[in-house]
């Protein structure tokens, strides 16, 4: 019974650990900021941030998405994936656990193939 007790808890404890830096935001209209013309892209309201931007991800297919963030070593500092839908979704990037510099936030499909790319600067 304590094994079992003891691997619920690095379960749930380790699971509470994991850093969560973008958070869909169910939005209905896109704000001229995050419009994109493409059928696909990424695109920052913003690329001077603080502690969190909002972020369009538009697609043409309704797929699972990886989004990537990376220091500028190129190295990935954050990831999550997740599904979208065909069009637009808007996504708040949080960006407090960053330290100050460049970063770069990729959007990837299922095969790793690069839909995206944009640029922001931590403040």
């Amino acid at each position: 019974m304590k094994r079992i007790l003891i691997v619920v808890l690095l379960i749930f404890g380790l699971g509470g650990c994991i850093d969560d830096t973008i958070i869909e935001q169910p939005i209905t209209e896109v704000n001229e900021e995050l419009k994109i013309q493409n059928s696909v892209g990424i695109k920052l309201e913003t690329s001077f941030v603080t502690t969190e931007v909002a972020m369009n991800v538009k697609v043409d297919i309704a797929q699972p998405v990886t989004i990537k963030i990376f220091d500028i070593s190129n190295r990935v500092v954050s990831k999550e994936t997740m599904n979208v839908k065909v069009g637009d979704n808007i996504l708040k990037v949080y960006t407090t656990a960053l330290p100050s510099s460049a970063y770069r936030i990729g959007l990837f499909d299922l095969k790793n193939n690069q839909l995206g790319i944009v640029d922001f600067n931590k403040l």
